[in-house]
């Protein structure tokens, strides 16, 4: 052995920068292999699972296994009690080639070393010279004579890596002369056959190479004391610090030998044959007494060696080669040194440690090792590095780098690391699941799917798992497993172990390049590889054509080897693994070939395959079919051979047969003497030979009795084998016929194929009859699924328009063929297995394609595309499910041609061809793809669009122009562009502008002819329209300034007559009323004058606001029409007031509800100072309506709302007339001041005429002084005179409540007496919307009459008298008057009948403020009274309703009949709602069917 720690340092103090750096032979990782993660369902059955990965993982031999992540199996080993010896590597041992060299070294330095002389190997270049690798080269190129002969040294060198140009050649021939040739000649024989005379010539001209000298010891022999000494040479440094010593044998020769050539000896093999004793038959005259054996001569005794092995002499001289000086320490002669040198080689193998280590006592060992060797914490060193190290010190023989491997530790002895039930380790209850798992390796093996549940004995390693315990750079080298089973691996902690595997098929391959690579290995151990001791480079197996794939398993990760995969690796540190093997049914026939393979090998079986088969025949019944079906294939094998080797034995003698039950005997005792061969069927023995057996193949290697002595041991007779082979026949012929008829199915060709329904039958038989899933169902279900694809996707072809595409898109459907793929699909379909009925139908689809294309390409060569004909060829397109390259094309030349059609629609229709069509077109036309036609069109559309745009822009200049341009001008520019074939709206506009403005002027020129009053709103509309007429017109400058004479007359009439801050119009205040303005109108409808309401409620309904009157008066085509016109609103106006003033006088009646009133703006209940309008009669607080700035003149007073305007004069009334007829415009303005003053004449001549008719004084007449401030109290005894101031009114208590105290601030006349025809002029004297001097003094005398007739009137009865001025007066009455009356006249029937209805008085309620608003009062008998209240909280009223409700409440709602007996009823009980009892007229039951009312 060779030490290689004196080359470089050690590893331990090298950095990892410098491991890390790249060299030229630095490794390389195989790819990887595959990873396999299987979910929960796949992981529950193990066997299933690799079976399924199997026909992936096996291409690569070895595969990764990560469980799911939630199985981590509890580790059960004792780390206490666990104690092994490993293993020494020595890493430069392990590899092979490596290995060879360490040897031939060995051989070399054991060789100079039985010569006397210390082998110390050169150094050139600063390197180690390769003394194996030199020797190599030198005789792969003829031998040492013939590289000089034609001087190739320099070729040697360069072959050695050695840069050329520096002599190395010349040291490498003295080296090779020096150290290598005397080993080689030694190793031919030639030094052991020299003739005399060869001898001695050599002896006076021979001139030696130098050779190892050797150094002088004491213990060194001669024939005689040698007279001087000579000095040994130099030698270099020495290659291994130890040596190991070589014996030679020593012969004994005579002269006679002398004499004898070389060519009579071939080698010295045959020469050490001859004896001593042989030799000395020979004639030998001895001339001394100790002569030299090659030249007999006993001279020279200085240069005498005495072997130190058999004590015969040899000059220096004589020997080849010849020795200058004795060499030191113990020399060998050539015959010795032959006979050392052919004891054969130990085996190789792997030394045990000398001390035994616990589990953690070797951890830290490994940590200690690989921290101090990386110089870094073990968990922080690359995998990537160890690996590269571990490689580089495996081909590295100067560097001896010594580890420890626990490998191969029992686990039956030490303890699974899995838990196994009945076990020391305890297992928790949430971990019991592991106990029986399938993963468990300790179940694994022996589960049913396995066959090794059929082998009887426990084999260690195969059916009982092993532990190992690595440490960094640990290994285990190149190997198959046992039998060439199956094997996984657990590594259940610890650092990762890298593993390399070769699939099985490559088995032979990497065994040939390792034979091939280290031959010498091999011949001195042909089973080497089954050693599991010898390691190579994956790499260079790799570069011969080896596929080598690795992997990293890390903690809790599975490695499965396939079958015949050879697998190799390491440890990267410290971890704890356990493997086993299993053998699934595929594996059968394998493990048939390898027993016989091991026969060849002379390598014994772990166990017997044919025992195994049989045992399994036994038990036929209880066999899968697809076992059953495996082993009736290998036992007719087996039996077929069995057959014929006893017939074989038959023949050649061999008659004595005995049964012999090999299953009792240990597989050691039975085995073959001369194979090894585990013997079980049969085996023949020999009476001469107890307990030797033989195999029927190794019959001649019994012993050398004849053959008939033999006896032929057998266990089964061949009748016995048969019906058990029959067994498992009947048993798999279910299987095996299902597999027939698979197979034929797969196979059948052209019209024999079967149909799709034949392979899912038959899918569908494997499934219900549990067939397994072997290669042969995996192919059936593989070609059916890609059927099933082909099927489904032509009939999808078939079929066209799938869902993902679309009429117009112009991407590419994800499923889409292209048509090269649709062709290449059908010739698919027909090379299926199967028959498509697509198949057919799909080619004639492709033909279909085909011509589309045709014709596709045959359109798009066209110039002129035709849309419709391109459409037609996109829909055809659209049936067929393909990706054709001419669709593209196709709808390129749709969009243009689409494009240029509507350019051509365009320009055929110049009136909808606008600027945007024109610009929408431009840009669509952009974004077509290039094409002649298209960008002819392009241009024209483009000049078309710039010539439009030129003259849209001048037409808008035109129009835009300030001044206008004279109408010859813009038409001169639109006749110019009226050629221009398009929609322009600013020509368009130009030209309608010219025809407006014509038509404008002609109207100008009709109206100034036809002489007529011109209406304001057609002259206000000329200037309008003149004005956005944007051309010069000469008659609107005039008609501008009648406009604005007629717009400064009614700014003047409106100052004139409007009041400041005024809401109303002018014309409002010019034309009479169309409503009455004041607010506060009873609930109750006023029943007065209703019927002469209805019969001008159809002339007056048209007009109901202003807009109806200025309308009215516009429409009239001359002043009489707006005279009638506004002749009805005068008398529409009177009515209403006539109404309006009843009304508000009814609600001034003394009440008992006085304070329920609500009068003035405020709508509050009368008090204190008091005004009431002379016109429409309505009661208001003084506060509210009283302006301080007032004059108090007495004049009438009117309210807010009755004074509109500030009544001018009439002297500028009429000036204002005069100023608007001077403008020759006829405006409802005009209308109606001119119908004012008209009215206001007619009521001065009608005020004379009827004043002289009723005999009062002249109203030029004026009194001396105006009435004073009057009051008058309502139920007094006396009246106040005139000069009287106002006061207080006294209490008038009809109840036994205090009435409110208002007064009025003025005198108002009072209606009393007052003829209708004095009431109607005053009413429309005051309407009258000019200042009237006769108005005023109209109101003067009539109030003043009014006082005189108080005055001479008589006191007013009292209450509760009756005169017959009542009866009298009561015929006068109005009808408000008479609501009145019935209201006081039920009050005191109420008083009446209050006794009677006190017992049902809870059941009544009392009038509310509804009923108190509704109820109309009569007009009081004196001119003014004061408003009176008196509480009414315990009246009760009784409801004539023929089935009255008797309604309960706070308030009860009443209604009054508006018939003739005007009684109160309940709503509830006469079914009104309060909204109709406000809006309506009620007539009762009675009032309906005397007088024949209807209800509105």
């Amino acid at each position: 052995h060779l030490s290689a720690n004196t080359a470089e340092p050690g590893p331990s103090s090298r950095s990892v920068a410098t491991m890390s750096q790249p060299r030229q032979d630095e490794f390389k990782p195989p790819p990887e292999c595959p990873v396999f993660e299987p979910s929960w369902e796949e992981f529950r059955d193990p066997y299933a699972f690799i079976n399924k990965i199997r026909p992936i993982a096996e291409k690569t031999g070895i595969c990764k296994v990560r469980p799911p992540p939630d199985w981590q199996p509890p580790f059960a080993c004792d780390v206490d009690k666990l104690h092994f010896v490993p293993r020494i590597q020595r890493l430069n041992e392990l590899e092979a080639q490596t290995r060879v060299k360490l040897n031939f070294l060995d051989q070399i330095a054991k060789f100079w070393d039985l010569q006397g002389c210390t082998l110390k190997i050169p150094h050139v270049e600063r390197r180690i010279l390769d003394l194996y690798k030199l020797n190599k080269l030198v005789a792969d190129e003829g031998g040492f004579d013939l590289v000089c002969q034609d001087r190739r040294w320099t070729k040697i060198a360069i072959q050695m890596g050695f840069t050329p140009g520096k002599a190395i050649g010349s040291h490498l021939r003295g080296h090779y002369e020096r150290i290598l040739y005397p080993y080689n000649l030694f190793q031919s024989g030639a030094n052991l056959l020299v003739s005399f005379t060869q001898v001695s010539a050599a002896h006076n001209r021979i001139s030696v190479p130098p050779a190892p000298s050797p150094d002088l010891c004491p213990g060194a022999r001669r024939a005689k004391r040698m007279k001087c000494e000579v000095r040994a040479t130099d030698c270099s440094p020495s290659f291994h610090n130890h040596t190991t010593v070589l014996v030679v044998p020593q012969f004994d020769f005579s002269l006679h030998v002398l004499h004898m050539h070389s060519q009579d000896f071939p080698s010295y093999k045959a020469f050490v044959e001859f004896s001593k004793a042989e030799w000395i038959f020979l004639n030998i005259v001895q001339v001394d007494l100790v002569v030299c054996l090659v030249c007999g001569s006993g001279g020279d005794e200085d240069r005498l060696l005495l072997c130190d092995g058999c004590d015969d002499s040899y000059h220096t001289f004589c020997l080849i080669p010849p020795l200058h000086d004795v060499p030191k320490g113990d020399w060998r002669c050539p015959r010795c040194l032959a006979q050392e040198c052919c004891k054969p080689h130990e085996a190789f193998g792997f030394e045990q440690a000398h001390r035994d280590y616990s589990l953690r006592a070797f951890g830290q060992m490994a940590d200690a090792f690989k921290s101090d060797y990386f110089n870094m914490p073990v968990h922080m060193v690359p995998m990537e590095l160890v690996e590269k190290e571990f490689w580089r010190l495996v081909g590295a023989i100067e560097e001896d780098v010594t580890v420890e491997y626990g490998a191969d530790i029992a686990s039956k002895e030490f303890g699974s690391g899995f838990p196994i039930p009945n076990g020391k380790f305890k297992v928790s209850p949430a971990d019991e699941k592991y106990l029986n798992c399938g993963w468990n390796l300790n179940n694994l093996a022996m589960m049913n799917p396995s066959v090794l549940t059929h082998v009887t004995a426990d084999i260690c390693g195969m059916t009982l798992p092993w532990l190992y315990v690595g440490m960094c750079f640990s290994s285990f080298c190149w190997h198959i497993e046992d039998h060439w089973s199956y094997s996984i691996n657990y590594l259940h902690w610890g650092e990762p172990k890298t593993w390399y595997g070769a699939p099985g098929f490559a088995a032979e391959q990497l065994e040939e390049v390792m034979k091939k690579l280290a031959p010498e290995l091999f011949d001195s151990q042909p089973d080497l590889l089954h050693q599991l001791v010898t390691i190579m480079n994956p790499n260079t197996l790799m570069a011969h054509g080896v596929p080598i794939y690795r992997t990293n398993q890390c903690a809790g990760e599975f490695v499965i080897t396939f079958p015949r995969a050879y697998h190799s690796g390491f440890n990267q540190g410290f971890n704890f693994a356990e493997a086993v093997n299993f053998c699934t049914v595929d594996w059968m026939p394998l493990g048939r070939q390898c027993v016989d393979h091991y026969r060849l090998l002379h390598r014994y079986n772990v166990f017997s395959h044919d025992e195994m088969v049989c045992n399994m025949a036994r038990k036929a019944g209880t066999l899968s079919v697809v076992l059953a079906s495996a082993v009736h294939k290998d036992m007719r094998l087996m039996i077929k051979e069995e057959q014929e080797l006893r017939d074989k034995v038959k023949k050649m003698g061999v008659l004595q047969c005995t049964e012999a039950t090999y299953d009792h005997l240990q597989d050691d005792e039975r085995q073959c003497a001369k194979c090894r061969t585990t013997c079980y069927l049969s085996a023949l023995t020999c009476p001469c030979s107890p307990g030797v057996l033989v195999c029927l193949y190794h019959i001649r290697d019994l012993c050398s009795c004849p053959v008939s002595n033999y006896s032929m041991n057998y266990r089964y007779t061949m009748d016995d084998l048969f019906p058990m082979m029959n067994a498992v026949k009947q048993r798999a012929e279910m299987y095996d016929e299902w597999a027939s008829r698979v197979t034929e199915t797969l196979e059948a060709k052209l019209e024999k194929k079967k149909g799709l329904p034949v392979f899912r039958s038959l899918l569908s038989e494997s499934e219900s009859k549990l067939f397994p899933d072997n290669d042969l169902l995996r192919r059936l279900r593989l070609v059916t699924q890609d059927a099933e694809k082909c099927a489904s996707v032509a009939q999808q072809l078939l079929n066209g328009k799938k869902q993902t595409r679309y009429r117009c898109g112009s991407g590419k459907s994800r499923s889409q063929l292209t048509v090269e793929e649709l062709s290449s699909f059908v010739r698919q379909l027909y090379n299926l297995c199967c028959s498509l009925p697509q198949a057919p139908m799909l080619k004639e689809l492709l033909n279909r394609i085909e011509d589309f294309q045709q014709h596709s390409e045959k359109v798009l060569a066209e110039e002129a595309p035709n849309v419709s004909e391109i459409q037609s060829l996109l829909d055809v397109s659209f049936d067929f499910d393909v990706d054709l390259p001419e669709l593209p094309r196709l709808r390129e030349r749709l969009e243009q041609a689409r494009w240029l059609d509507g350019v051509q629609q365009a320009s055929a229709q110049p009136a909808t061809l606008t600027l945007e069509t024109m610009r929408r077109l431009i840009d669509q036309g952009v974004g077509l793809a290039p094409h002649p036609s298209v960008e002819k069109a392009m241009a024209r559309l483009q000049e078309q669009l710039t010539l439009s745009e030129q003259w849209e822009e001048k037409a808008s200049s035109l129009l835009k122009a300030r001044p206008p341009h004279s109408i010859e001008t813009l038409n001169a520019a639109a006749e110019k562009a009226s050629g221009i074939p398009a929609y322009l709206p600013n020509c368009l506009l130009l030209k309608d502008t010219i025809s407006r403005a014509r038509a404008w002027l002609q109207e100008a020129e009709e109206l100034q002819a036809s002489g007529c009053m011109l209406m304001v709103d057609r002259l206000s509309d000329m200037v309008l329209r003149g004005q956005a007429i944007q051309v010069q017109l000469e008659p609107l400058d005039g008609l501008e300034s009648l406009m604005a004479d007629v717009q400064q007359w009614k700014e003047s009439a409106a100052s004139t007559f409007l009041q400041k801050d005024s809401t109303l119009t002018l014309l409002e205040v010019l034309c009479p009323r169309f409503e009455a303005g004041n607010a506060g109108s009873p609930k109750r409808k006023v029943k007065k004058g209703k019927e002469s309401t209805k019969s001008t409620k159809k002339k007056s309904a048209r007009v109901s606001s202003v807009s109806d009157v200025d309308k009215a008066l516009s429409e009239t085509t001359d002043a009489t029409s707006a005279m009638s016109t506004l002749e009805e609103l005068r008398v529409r106006e009177m009515e209403m007031f006539s109404n309006l003033r009843v009304a508000n006088e009814s609600k001034l009646l003394p009440t008992a509800d006085c304070m329920d009133l609500k009068v003035c703006f405020c709508q509050k209940a009368p008090m204190g100072a008091m005004l009431q309008c002379e016109l429409c009669r309505d009661a208001f607080h003084s506060v509210c309506v009283r302006d301080p700035s007032d004059s108090c003149e007495a004049q009438p007073w009117l309210c807010p709302h009755c004074r509109r305007s500030e009544r001018p004069p009439l002297s500028k009334v009429l000036s204002l007339l005069a100023s608007l007829q001077s403008t020759g415009v006829r405006l409802p303005q005009g209308d109606a001041l001119n119908y004012l003053i008209e009215r206001t004449l007619n009521w001065q001549r009608r005020a004379q005429q009827i004043l002289q008719a009723c005999d009062l004084p002249d109203l030029e007449e004026r009194p001396g002084t105006p009435p004073t401030l009057t009051h008058w109290v309502s139920g007094c005894d006396n009246v106040h005179t005139n000069s009287q101031a106002p006061c207080l009114t006294p209490e008038w208590n009809r109840s036994s409540h205090a009435q409110t105290v208002f007064y009025t601030e003025q005198r108002c006349i009072p209606l009393q007496g007052l003829s209708s025809e004095l009431e109607e002029l005053m009413v429309e004297g005051l309407l009258l919307q000019v200042s009237l001097p006769q108005v005023q003094s109209l109101y003067h005398v009539l109030l003043d009459r009014a006082s005189s007739q108080h005055t001479n009137r008589p006191t007013s009865p009292s209450q509760g008298e009756s005169t017959d001025d009542t009866s009298s007066t009561r015929e006068t009455m109005t009808t408000s008057e008479r609501k009145a009356k019935r209201r006081l006249e039920r009050e005191g029937l109420d008083t009446e009948h209050r006794g009677k209805d006190k017992k049902r008085s809870h059941k009544r309620q009392r009038m509310n403020k509804k009923k108190t608003q509704r109820r109309p009062t009569s007009t009081s008998s004196s001119p003014r009274s004061d408003f009176s209240q008196s509480d009414s909280d315990e009246d009760m009223a009784m409801c004539p309703a023929e089935s009255c409700q008797l309604p309960e409440g706070d308030e009860v709602d009443w209604v009054q009949c508006d018939g003739s007996c005007n009684q109160w009823f309940h709503q509830v009980c006469a079914g009104v709602t309060p909204e109709m009892a406000e809006k309506e007229d009620y007539i009762c039951v009675s009032c309906s069917l005397k007088d024949g009312h209807t209800r509105k």
